[in-house]
C-alpha cells in the first residue's frame, strides 16, 4: 500500500475542501443583511477550519498532536452543522441543498471519527 504523500490525497480533505466551495457559493444568495454577514462569516470560519486542521495535522505527523488536529477539525465540522442548522431555520437555504450539507458535514464526521480511533489504536 502506498503512503499518502500529501494532505490534499486524504478523501476526507478533499470532502471538507469540497463543502467550502459549496459554502462559498450558499453565502452568495444570503441576504445583504447584518445577520446575514455575521452567520456567514462564523459559517466560513468553522467550515474553513475543517479542511485547515486536517492539513496542519497531516503536516505534523505526530501522533498526540496529529490527533489533536483530528479533534479540531471534528469540532469545527460539528460547529459547521450548527450554522448550516441557524441558516435553514432562518430560511436562507432550501431543504434539499440543507440536507446535501448535512450529509456531506456526516460523511466527514464519520470519516475523522474513523482516523481518530485508528491513531489512538496505533
Amino acid at each position: 500500500m502506498e503512503r499518502i504523500k500529501d494532505f490534499r490525497e486524504l478523501i476526507v480533505w478533499q470532502k471538507s475542501h469540497e463543502l467550502f466551495l459549496k459554502l462559498i457559493k450558499d453565502i452568495e444568495l444570503f441576504p445583504q443583511t447584518q445577520t446575514a454577514k455575521i452567520l456567514s462569516d462564523q459559517l466560513l470560519r468553522a467550515c474553513g477550519s475543517i479542511s485547515a486542521n486536517i492539513a496542519e495535522g497531516f503536516g505534523r505527523k505526530q501522533g498526540k498532536e496529529y490527533i489533536h488536529y483530528l479533534i479540531v477539525a471534528r469540532g469545527s465540522t460539528t460547529e459547521t452543522l450548527n450554522w448550516y442548522i441557524k441558516c435553514f431555520d432562518l430560511g436562507w437555504l432550501d431543504r434539499k441543498k440543507y440536507t446535501e450539507r448535512e450529509s456531506l458535514l456526516y460523511e466527514i464526521l464519520k470519516m475523522l471519527n474513523k482516523m481518530i480511533g485508528q491513531k489512538l489504536t496505533h
